[in-house]
């Protein structure tokens, strides 16, 4: 699939990812909107503690050694047609829920 059908699944909840990748469980996923109360650093240092904070959602990666980061699209992934529907996590707690659910 292109980027703008990644998306879609995106904002539907899935985790997705580029099979030209070459890091071994990597994918995107969206990391809805919140708000929350400053109650820690670095914010505290910005904010006065119990300040109400829109934080505003967006697109975090799983990298293959596990961690979590920031994602910016790069031309490349903008334009390639390789977009795949990421494996589930087993222990996902959506796909337990779902089977438990009898789905």
């Amino acid at each position: 699939m292109d980027f703008s059908q990644a998306l879609i699944q995106i904002k539907a909840g899935e985790r997705v990812a580029r099979s030209g990748w070459n890091g071994k469980g990597m994918f995107i996923f969206l990391v809805p909107g919140s708000k929350f109360k400053v109650n820690r650093a670095p914010l505290l240092g910005i904010y006065p503690e119990g300040t109400e904070i829109d934080y505003h959602g967006h697109i975090d990666m799983k990298t293959a050694d596990g961690q979590v980061v920031p994602w910016l699209c790069s031309q490349t992934d903008m334009l390639a047609t390789d977009w795949e529907v990421a494996a589930p996590i087993v222990g996902n707690i959506r796909e337990s829920v779902a089977k438990s659910a009898g789905f």
